[in-house]
C-alpha cells in the first residue's frame, strides 16, 4: 500500500504547476480532471487562477497508470474501475505533496474537480482518516488537511457508489461552490441539493451555482444532446471561479520597496 508521498511520487512527473509572477508562496488551487482525463479547457480554469493571483496545480491522475482516453472512457466513465473512493487517494496525496513545494502556501489551499474529480474530492471529505489504510494510502491519518480551505464542485457525480448520495456525513468543514446544471443526465438538481447536504451538515458554507445547461458544459467540443458545450456560460464558469478563489484569499499585496 502506498504512502501519500509515495502516490505523489507516482503522480508528480505529469502535474503540472502554473504561478504568477512573483516569488511566492502563493494560495494554490489543486485540480482534478473527470472521467475524460486532463482536457484542454482545465488549462483555461488553471489560467484563470493564475490571473486571480493564485497558483495553479493540475494533477493527472489517469497518464501516470498508463491509461488513455479510451480506457477511460470504457471502464472509469462507467464506474467500472477507480471509482471516487479510490480515487480519493490521489487528492490526499496531491495535498501532501503540494504542501511540501516552495511555490505553495500550505495553509491556502482550494480543491477543485470536475465531475470525477469532484467525485473523489466529496468522498475524501466523507472519510474520517483516523485508521491507515483509507483512500488506500497507509498514512492517511497523517496528512494535514488545516490548510485546505475551500471547494469548487463542478458538475459533480453523484449517483450510485458515491459517499455523498448515501448521506454518509462530511468529517471536516470547507467554504463550497457547487456548480449544478439544471440538464444534468447524471443527476438531478434534487440528488445534487441533497449530496451537497451532507456538507452543509458538517459546518461547510455552501453557494450554489444553478445554470441551464448539462454535463461538462464549458468543455469545448462537446455538442451532443445530453452533454453539450455552452462558450457563454463556459466564460461566467472561469469568472465564478475566479472570483471564488479570490473571496476566499485575496491576493496578497506586493511589498513596498
Amino acid at each position: 500500500m502506498d504512502t501519500s508521498l509515495d502516490r505523489w511520487r507516482r503522480l508528480a512527473p505529469e502535474a503540472q504547476l502554473l504561478t504568477p509572477d512573483g516569488r511566492g508562496p502563493f494560495p494554490t488551487v489543486l485540480i482534478f480532471h473527470g472521467c475524460g482525463g486532463l482536457r484542454s479547457h482545465l488549462h483555461a480554469y488553471a489560467r484563470s487562477a493564475v490571473s486571480a493571483g493564485w497558483a495553479a496545480l493540475l494533477v493527472d491522475s489517469f497518464t501516470p497508470r498508463g491509461w488513455s482516453r479510451d480506457h477511460a472512457r470504457m471502464l472509469i466513465c462507467t464506474g467500472l474501475r477507480f471509482r471516487g473512493g479510490r480515487r480519493a487517494g490521489d487528492v490526499l496525496a496531491a495535498i501532501a505533496g503540494a504542501s511540501r513545494l516552495p511555490l505553495v502556501d500550505p495553509e491556502r489551499i482550494v480543491l477543485a474537480g470536475w465531475s470525477h474529480g469532484a467525485w473523489a474530492i466529496m468522498d475524501l471529505l466523507a472519510l474520517p482518516l483516523i485508521r491507515a489504510g483509507e483512500a488506500g494510502l497507509s498514512d492517511a491519518p497523517d496528512v494535514p488537511l488545516t490548510g485546505v480551505r475551500g471547494g469548487f464542485l463542478a458538475y459533480p457525480y453523484v449517483g450510485i457508489a458515491s459517499a455523498s448520495r448515501g448521506g454518509r456525513p462530511w468529517h471536516r468543514p470547507l467554504r463550497l461552490l457547487s456548480v449544478v446544471p439544471r440538464r444534468d443526465h447524471l443527476a438531478s438538481v434534487r440528488r445534487h441539493m441533497r449530496a451537497l447536504a451532507s456538507a452543509v451538515a458538517a459546518g461547510s458554507e455552501v453557494s450554489v451555482w444553478s445554470v441551464d445547461a448539462t454535463h461538462a458544459f464549458d468543455e469545448p467540443g462537446l455538442m451532443a444532446r445530453i452533454i453539450r458545450y455552452d462558450e457563454t456560460l463556459s466564460r461566467e464558469a472561469l469568472d465564478r471561479f475566479a472570483g471564488f478563489l479570490g473571496a476566499i484569499s485575496p491576493p496578497r499585496p506586493a511589498p513596498r520597496s
